[in-house]
């Protein structure tokens, strides 16, 4: 790794020669949007990075919300993960399809489960199939592990702690959805959700943060964060459509050393379905200087 590129960040070469080592876990964790018209579980049969595991976004979740794919209880977690084969002290791989979509999601929850040593394989599953790289398919039979949970709530934000961020502007707000979605000038994709966005919050759109597959390097992701209207020396929640691609901000927060973040798991699908929530719609304010 140098000191441009992300350290949470790792290269095709390098998962390549660590296959198959002791304590080495790789994790299949695409999830789409129906709009991708891809088949996460189909793809990962037909053929996935030797020895990965295919992590399922919408079981390995909290089911009592409502919301979509909310994170789970850190009992639930680790129990499911477990089954998986991994560990807490694991060195883990996560990747999804395109590279930069739904992987930060699972990279941020084995994080925030306690799991120290984990990293988001750039370019994706497309990049290492278009590199000729080997693949394995069927699926992959773990022998179940214990996961130790050490569950971090300081970087998860609930609904009613938002909600007080808004009104106190305590926080900063980054929002990982497209700019159309943020202004209102696009409908949002699930039903019955206003358009718009959270009161001060702050446009960072999540496939800004890489291109072709490939995370941008550090001194680009802070012009971005930057250029956001986002202070790095204040703290920072990241908010999405259903909590996944906010964890891509928190990947570009963390890699540039900001560690005062959380990810408000409800994200629009909570705050946009609600009626009791302020939404504003149009650009972001004007960064008070």
């Amino acid at each position: 790794m140098s000191d441009t590129t992300s350290r949470f960040v790792v290269s095709a070469d390098w998962v390549e020669k660590q296959l198959g080592n002791t304590g080495f876990k790789v994790v299949d964790a695409a999830w789409y949007l129906p709009a991708h018209k891809r088949d996460a579980k189909a793809e990962y049969a037909s053929g996935h990075v030797p020895g990965a595991v295919f992590f399922d976004q919408d079981a390995i979740a909290d089911h009592s919300t409502g919301l979509p794919h909310s994170l789970p209880s850190p009992e639930f977690f680790a129990a499911e993960v477990g089954k998986l084969g991994i560990s807490e002290t694991d060195t883990i791989v996560v990747y999804d399809g395109p590279g930069f979509f739904s992987a930060p999601r699972v990279w941020w929850m084995l994080r925030t489960m306690g799991a120290k040593d984990v990293f988001v394989l750039d370019g994706g599953l497309d990049g290492w199939k278009a590199e000729g790289r080997g693949l394995e398919a069927g699926d992959t039979t773990p022998t179940a592990v214990v996961f130790t949970p050490k569950f971090r709530a300081d970087k998860v934000i609930p609904f009613e702690t938002m909600r007080a961020i808004v009104d106190d502007g305590s926080a900063q707000i980054a929002d990982a959805r497209g700019a159309g979605r943020f202004t209102g000038e696009e409908a949002e994709p699930r039903a019955g959700m206003r358009s718009g966005h959270m009161p001060g919050a702050r446009s960072l759109p999540a496939t800004s943060l890489s291109a072709s597959g490939r995370f941008k390097d550090i001194a680009t992701l802070k012009a971005m964060i930057a250029d956001a209207g986002i202070d790095l020396s204040q703290p920072v929640v990241t908010s999405c459509g259903s909590g996944v691609t906010a964890a891509v901000i928190t990947l570009a927060l963390e890699s540039v050393g900001h560690d005062d973040n959380a990810l408000y798991d409800g994200s629009w699908s909570e705050w946009g379905s609600r009626q009791d929530t302020p939404v504003v719609t149009g650009p972001a304010d004007p960064v008070k200087g």
